[in-house]
């Protein structure tokens, strides 16, 4: 095998010269028998293979065996008109197989033609050609099965990737299988033209150079001829034979002959009733008895077998299998397995399936990962894995988001249209269809390619499918970041922080919180749209802390003061900031309703004053929602949580910061007071 690559190029190489150089009579009869063996060999093959693939240098194959035989086909008529013998094997298919009757062999010789070329051929290549078409249709379905799998962790990279790769197999062994029949095809027609032109060549040779008269010439060339030519064909008949069961046959576990066997011989209903045929057709007096009586007794025989070793197997099944598999089903992990829900999961309609379909130019996976990059780096939260499946319920341009199997957001897209959103600063009209953006709500409209250009022209912000996808499923995950952090997410975040401080991380954990409570701590912050990922800054305060208090708010307050850089940084645009802030009266009316018990803090402010309070805040976020900015209320270290809560409800993506949560650098400007 080491030099395996090197004689295979020899023997290439050889087969060529071979058509220029004139053989030896010995060399030509073991070339033949070779050509005969190989044939025989690759027939073999194709019946004990179980799938396709595991023979998948065929096509190729095909190529050098076709040329292999027509430079033997050469080799031989050079031999034939030049010494009018070519060698024993040819002599030997004249002479013995065909009785030494040229006009018996020419006969065979054609219908062995006519069985290879519009039987096994042609029905071969439309085989091949139909499974070229629907494996290459197929592709983008078994593709998007890969990724679902592996974005739901039911396999690994490398197993994606080693199933990507047979797929791409699998189209290109069929693709090239459909073009290899061609050469079985032309083979056919070349031994027809072949065959003519020895005829011919040697009536002349024979007559004109030998002197032989014409019946004499006929006979000995057209011997040898019909026997080059069925020495040429078997051969050629067993590789075509062979390119049709490659073709036809589907992946199994076991090879042709034994699934011929088990599937002929399964039914035993069938032998009875075909041996009741036979016998009654042994009663009509022209046909012959013996044979059709004999075959209905072996099919009887047969089929009685067949019943016995079915009932012996059903018993055996009935004792061993039976229990076992019922103790299976028994197991709570068959119905624990059920329960798997995905943490965050998209469905779409077919329309969107090219969209995460990389083989017709979709890249919603590769903006997918992205998001998950997107958010690590910007909340230091490792978002789970994140499902693709297409629904067939759902509209074709439809799409769902579902977080932990309960679906919180929608939307649909127009496939071959833009979306366009005015930002405040577009000057003219556009036309399209109105509708809302599904990640901020904005109003906008969905307008043809032709439009986008002057869209873009006018100040509007032009977005294609992908894009507004992408951008919900983004804001959804955010708004719900803090719901898909759970205890194991924890603890492996925590494992990694252990890698570099392992002082701190055994400090706090277990010895002064636990897992939950930690991340109790870490939801609060995500759910106000705080980074996690200054996990030493957080531990240290939380190290620092929780000797004093265990309420998760009060340490979440501890924690945000020592983030203020953070905090500011994400919510506060250069070094001023323009804030609402909460009359003192309010701020103490609402410190004087704090109740505190067992279970925590909340307030119990009069219903009266509570809608006072929203009427305020509902003015001021007015007046910045006209100056085109994002309000921020400004509250003392105290009372942000309280307000916080209290306006959770009725503004749930308020932003409340403490005046220690703002980095000294900044200024604050004042833009109006909340009161009550």
């Amino acid at each position: 095998m080491k030099f395996g690559d090197m004689i295979i190029a020899f023997v290439v190489v050889s087969v060529v010269i071979m058509i220029i150089i004139p053989v030896p009579k010995g060399i030509m009869d073991f070339l033949l028998t070779l050509n005969i063996t190989l044939s025989l060999i690759i027939l073999l093959i194709s019946m004990y293979i179980n799938q396709p693939l595991q023979f998948s240098i065929f096509p190729s194959l095909l190529l050098l065996t076709t040329l292999l035989r027509l430079s033997l086909n050469i080799s031989t008529t050079r031999l034939i008109l030049r010494d009018a013998d070519a060698g024993q094997v040819i002599r030997a298919f004249g002479d013995f197989v065909v009785g030494g009757d040229a006009m018996v062999g020419f006969i065979i010789f054609l219908i062995i033609v006519v069985i290879q070329f519009i039987v096994i051929t042609k029905g071969a290549e439309r085989v091949a050609e139909v499974a070229a078409r629907f494996t290459l249709d197929a592709m983008p379905g078994k593709q998007m099965a890969i990724d679902a799998d592996l974005n739901a962790g039911l396999i690994d990279e490398a197993e994606a990737r080693e199933r990507r790769k047979s797929i791409e197999r699998a189209a290109d062994f069929y693709g090239a299988m459909d073009g290899a029949s061609k050469f079985i095809k032309g083979d056919a027609i070349a031994g027809i033209i072949i065959i003519l032109i020895d005829i011919s060549g040697g009536l002349i040779i024979g007559i004109v150079r030998r002197g032989m008269d014409f019946l004499s010439a006929l006979s000995t060339y057209t011997l040898l001829t019909v026997g080059d030519g069925l020495v040429s064909q078997i051969p050629a008949l067993l590789i075509s034979t062979s390119a049709g069961i490659i073709v036809t046959k589907t992946a199994s576990d076991t090879n042709l002959g034994s699934e011929i066997l088990r599937q002929l011989l399964s039914q035993p209903k069938v032998m009875f009733l075909s041996a009741g045929m036979l016998a009654a057709l042994g009663l009509v007096p022209a046909l012959p008895q013996l044979p059709l009586n004999t075959l209905a007794i072996l099919l009887v025989i047969s089929g009685s077998a067949i019943r016995r070793a079915a009932r012996r197997e059903e018993v055996d099944m009935g004792e061993e299998v039976q229990p076992e598999y019922i103790e299976e089903m028994r197991k709570p992990e068959n119905v624990m397995s059920l329960l798997k829900v995905d943490p965050i999961e998209v469905e779409f309609g077919y329309a969107i399936i090219p969209l995460a379909d990389v083989n017709q130019g979709g890249d919603l996976l590769d903006r997918v990962v992205m998001i998950r990059r997107q958010i690590a780096l910007e909340l230091g939260m490792v978002v789970p894995i994140i499902r693709l499946r297409d629904n067939i319920q759902l509209n074709p341009s439809q799409y769902r988001i579902k977080i932990k199997g309960i679906e919180v957001s929608e939307g649909e897209l127009v496939m071959d249209g833009f979306l366009a959103m005015d930002p405040g600063t577009a000057d003219g009209e556009i036309d399209g269809t109105d509708t809302t953006e599904p990640a901020f709500g904005l109003p906008a409209k969905w307008i043809k390619e032709e439009e986008r250009e002057r869209a873009e022209l006018l100040g509007y912000t032009v977005v294609d499918p992908p894009t507004v996808i992408s951008t919900h499923l983004t804001e959804t995950i955010k708004s719900h970041v803090h719901e898909l952090l759970g205890r194991q997410e924890v603890k492996k975040l925590v494992d990694n922080l252990k890698e570099n401080y392992p002082t701190l991380v055994e400090e706090l954990i277990p010895k002064q919180m636990t897992f939950g409570e930690v991340q109790k701590v870490l939801a609060n912050l995500l759910k106000e749209g705080v980074s996690i990922r200054d996990l030493v800054t957080i531990f240290e305060t939380l190290a620092d802390y929780a000797p004093v208090t265990r309420d998760p708010d009060m340490l979440t307050e501890y924690v945000r003061q020592s983030l203020a850089r953070t905090i500011s940084k994400k919510f506060v645009t250069g070094k001023r900031a323009k804030v609402v802030t909460l009359d003192r009266d309010l701020e103490e009316r609402i410190m004087n309703s704090v109740q505190q018990t067992e279970q925590g803090s909340y307030l119990t402010l009069d219903p009266a004053v509570t809608k006072e309070i929203m009427n305020s805040l509902t003015k001021q976020m007015d007046l910045f929602n006209q100056l085109g900015e994002q309000p921020i209320i400004l509250t003392s270290p105290m009372v942000r949580l309280y307000f916080k809560k209290l306006t959770e409800q009725f503004a749930p993506g308020l932003i409340v910061l403490s005046y220690n949560e703002l980095d000294p650098g900044i200024e604050i400007q004042s833009m109006g007071v909340v009161s009550a």
